[in-house]
């Protein structure tokens, strides 16, 4: 099916139009868009039963090869062909217009075909976005692992429990011989065959068809930024393309193209082989912004599949509003560069997926804080003076208990003044935190905790005071209880992202294991206490004051008698996007010194446990002038 009618550029002919005495409409009302758009989805896959048709959609006419006002009905065809040769082609003549709504549309006809763009050929340069990263971001490379590659799109949550994912395509993700379950890397295979060294999840959904080209894969292996690698603005919303709208997108292959968008509502074949076939997958159609166009003329490549189409504003910034999924390219010896994008609405709805993770609602309830844990009663920290007036009461108590653990929340900075935790170690339990979201405690105003409007979108983690692996003990059902009540936001503060890289590997995240390992813990428990502390000059953002140091109190009984160790770790947070920033460093203190800069009262008990930090306070009371640790071995446990 296809030809053009007789002008000066072409002299093939097509079927003439019955004669109707309707109006063309140069330029649409919102009831006829949706009247385009009702026809394209109900009468699209009729036409697309014609082989020489690649795609039916909305847009521009084009006459003498420049687009008018126009308002068409588009098709694009395999080969443009005279009526007489049509025959031989298996396709017949496309009217010349269409009557829509009482409307007489015209129609047009374009020489183009489309490919998935995923199959990758050889290339040399690797660069970032075919590495493996952590934290991963979206535009880089990404594939099911029995593929080849292709671009992580964005990072979206689960709707219903918040588990957060990346988005790219059915057939970067899941492909005609994968199956849900299959393992996620990144880089893809294609960049670095390693394979299990570059876990990154699992395939979880997806979906190939009018709804669009897509699928979601957990995050397991790697922290994640949501800003967009060299666009650096993350996505907040979903937007709705129109003719003439702006849009820019960062893939693997082709890294950061404009664009405009010349058809909607368009639905096309694509061949994805194998037992797949041939499928009709809607979306919309991007050219080349004629403003910027790339160096080589490519708006898109093969291994760009995946990427995210974010839209420009009138000014050319870029805005955080997903245009659109990208999904397929122009086959190779078309005449011109277009691009296939799902419809984000449709994507997301078909997926289940958000933004954003949704505002769950948990119960917090919990035992808290057990003072008799040890063989020495330890009560909980008591705030100072000028601390009292700043906390938090529920049911007129300052403590917030939760599953193993209590708290005093600051509410003029949103954090916890001090976090108390008891650990059993002969009774930890291996649980996973897969699908359990960070929240805000219902039983607290939202206005007193800092949530996840702090942390998208930048360096900074939601770092727990108390460890989570700490307070799995117990019975089956309140280990559970516990590592759910541990992603509560009010046990949570902001760390530098590599703070937690250190604290993998490093001292900080290590003392408590480090207790266990050098000392004979009696019953093997132990009592700890944290918290960060609050300065005036501590950095704003975001309309947050960020802590930039934190303290912790392990105590433990040893020998029939209590021990109590205090340290305090200093961090770097000058300058938050900086790639560069100073080493973390963790000091053994006294007890007494966390005191006074925390602005705390411990229970005697702990005070007189800690022999230790007095004789390190005595020896040197500037903090500058000690040897931070640099092992856990260099920890004084006597």
């Amino acid at each position: 099916m296809s030809t053009k009618k007789r002008s000066s550029e072409n002299n093939t002919r097509r079927q003439p139009a019955p004669k109707k005495t309707t109006t063309t409409a140069p330029k649409p009302s919102e009831h006829l868009k949706q009247a385009l758009r009702d026809f394209v989805r109900s009468k699209g896959p009729q036409y697309l039963e014609d082989p020489n048709i690649s795609s039916i959609g909305i847009g521009y006419k084009i006459k003498n090869g420049k687009r008018t006002g126009e308002i068409a009905v588009q098709f694009t065809v395999a080969e443009k062909a005279s009526l007489d040769v049509l025959e031989t082609l298996g396709t017949t003549a496309i009217p010349e217009s269409i009557l829509v709504d009482g409307v007489e549309i015209p129609t047009d006809i374009i020489q183009r075909q489309f490919t998935t763009e995923y199959t990758i050929v050889p290339e040399a340069a690797l660069g970032q976005r075919k590495t493996r990263i952590d934290p991963i971001v979206p535009g880089v490379s990404v594939s099911n692992v029995r593929g080849t590659a292709g671009t992580i799109g964005c990072i979206v949550y689960d709707r219903a429990d918040g588990t957060p994912y990346v988005l790219s395509n059915w057939h970067v993700l899941h492909g005609k011989d994968g199956t849900i379950g299959d393992v996620v890397v990144q880089p893809g295979p294609h960049d670095d065959n390693r394979t299990n060294l570059n876990h990154l999840g699992k395939l979880v959904r997806s979906h190939l068809g009018p709804a669009g080209d897509c699928a979601v894969a957990t995050i397991e292996d790697r922290r994640f930024l949501a800003e967009i690698i060299d666009l650096n603005i993350g996505v907040d919303q979903l937007g709705e393309p129109d003719l003439d709208d702006k849009v820019v997108k960062s893939g693997r292959t082709t890294a950061v193209t404009h664009g405009i968008v010349t058809r909607v509502d368009t639905i096309a074949k694509i061949n994805y082989g194998g037992d797949i076939g041939v499928q009709e997958v809607g979306g919309f159609e991007i050219g080349i912004d004629p403003d910027l166009e790339p160096s080589d003329g490519e708006v898109s490549k093969r291994g760009d599949s995946g990427s995210a189409w974010l839209f420009k504003s009138n000014d050319g910034k870029v805005v955080s509003v997903l245009a659109g999924l990208h999904f397929a390219g122009e086959g190779a010896g078309d005449p011109n560069e277009h691009a296939l994008a799902c419809y984000p609405k449709s994507v997301f709805e078909k997926l289940q997926i958000s933004l954003m993770p949704p505002a769950v609602v948990v119960e917090a309830v919990g035992v808290g804080f057990a003072k008799d844990f040890l063989s020495v009663r330890i009560d909980e920290p008591r705030l100072s003076a000028s601390n009292k007036p700043k906390a938090f009461k529920l049911n007129g108590s300052e403590v917030i208990d939760y599953t193993h653990f209590s708290l005093a929340i600051n509410k003029e900075r949103r954090f916890p003044f001090w976090v108390a935790w008891n650990v059993n170690g002969g009774g930890l339990r291996k649980l996973s935190r897969r699908g359990i979201p960070f929240v805000l405690d219902p039983r607290i105003p939202d206005e007193f905790q800092a949530g996840n409007e702090l942390y998208a979108g930048n360096r900074l983690d939601r770092g727990h005071i108390a460890r989570r692996a700490d307070l799995l003990w117990g019975p089956l059902n309140e280990a559970k209880k516990a590592n759910r009540d541990s992603f509560f936001f009010t046990n949570i503060a902001p760390q530098m992202d590599d703070f937690n890289q250190s604290s993998k590997g490093g001292v900080w995240g290590r003392l408590e294991d480090a207790v266990f390992q050098d000392t004979e813990v009696e019953g093997l428990k132990i009592s700890v206490f944290g918290g960060p502390i609050f300065r005036e000059d501590d950095r704003e953002f975001r309309g947050v004051l960020i802590p930039r140091e934190f303290w912790k109190i392990i105590s433990f009984m040893e020998d029939g008698a209590l021990k109590a160790k205090a340290f305090l770790l200093t961090q770097n947070l000058d300058e938050l996007e900086a790639l560069e920033l100073d080493e973390f460093r963790t000091f053994q203190v006294a007890v007494t010194e966390v005191e006074s800069r925390a602005g705390l009262s411990f229970s005697p008990a702990l005070r007189s446990a800690d022999s230790v930090g007095e004789q390190i306070l005595r020896q040197s009371e500037a903090l500058g002038a000690r040897k931070p640790l640099e092992s856990v071995h260099d920890i004084d446990w006597s």
